[in-house]
């Protein structure tokens, strides 16, 4: 990998995070057909205060529409960046999209498009992060450990709408066509990334953070209630040419190198997916 530089003062711009969190849902005929996300909105606060103590310049938004929610990318277009640009999506969503506050999906098609090198040439060479808490599905993964010595994996597939811009990394709280769990007190997936961010490893490189979220969801995460025994696998997807280092001593020199486990309260009945209310909502 190419030796990383320091950026000049020219170049020290601000990296630029956008958060958007939806917790109440009501469609334009005011019905309420997806249920309210408890904990969620304070885990977004906390995520804000996070970044901003990296020196990201965050933009933390509350209960957006799918339209809103659309034109908050595309006024991205047109803005200053650093290094980096990350956002962070909670909300209610099925696989390839995530949904409004007015109970609209905003495909991920359309946010990725939007910042594709053509719409927005500002962030062609700037890594692009994107971690999506959200339902994809309405299975349940059981947990089911499978230990074996011979025999080949099955094919895993992904739909059209993984097809990210160049040079952007996204991770999803869980695997496709299953469901993510959320809680009063938060979020698995989010409270992994805060944790992360508050300690040693945000000196990593995103491949390799990606992969401590992932354990730490995946090994130590367990649903509780309802859905007792029931876990969650989140899914990492980059085209990433090399190794980036978006929270690495951003609220220090800047230098692009390396420098307690995860408290989960009990996962009531808060697994969130479809756009439909169920009973686990």
């Amino acid at each position: 990998m190419l030796p990383r530089r320091c950026p000049s003062t020219a170049q020290a711009r601000q990296s630029r995070a956008l958060i958007i969190v939806n917790t109440d849902f009501c469609s334009s005929a005011g019905d309420v057909v997806l249920g309210t996300r408890r904990g969620a909105k304070r885990e977004a606060e906390k995520l804000s205060e996070a970044l901003s103590e990296l020196n990201y310049k965050v933009k933390l938004m509350h209960n957006s529409t799918a339209k809103e929610m659309e034109d908050l990318y595309q006024q991205e277009c047109s803005r200053e960046h650093g290094e980096f640009f990350v956002s962070i999506i909670s909300s209610h969503g099925e696989e390839g999209a995530v949904f409004g506050s007015d109970c609209r999906p905003l495909q991920l098609t359309r946010i990725f498009r939007i910042l594709s090198p053509r719409n927005c040439p500002v962030l062609t060479e700037r890594p692009k992060v994107f971690f999506i808490q959200a339902c994809r599905g309405g299975a349940l993964d059981q947990g089911v450990f499978l230990e074996t010595d011979s025999g080949q994996p099955e094919p895993c597939s992904f739909s059209e709408y993984l097809r990210i811009p160049p040079n952007t990394a996204v991770m999803f709280a869980c695997s496709p066509g299953y469901g993510a769990f959320l809680n009063p007190s938060g979020s698995s997936f989010l409270q992994a990334l805060l944790r992360a961010l508050d300690g040693e490893e945000r000196g990593l490189a995103l491949s390799r953070l990606a992969t401590r979220l992932n354990g730490d969801v995946a090994l130590r995460f367990q649903a509780r209630g309802t859905f007792e025994g029931c876990k969650q696998m989140p899914c990492f997807v980059t085209n990433l040419l090399q190794e980036v280092f978006p929270f690495s001593a951003m609220s220090e020199s800047r230098q692009f190198l390396p420098c307690p486990a995860l408290q989960g309260g009990p996962e009531e009945e808060e697994r969130q997916p479809g756009c439909k209310k169920s009973q686990a909502m």
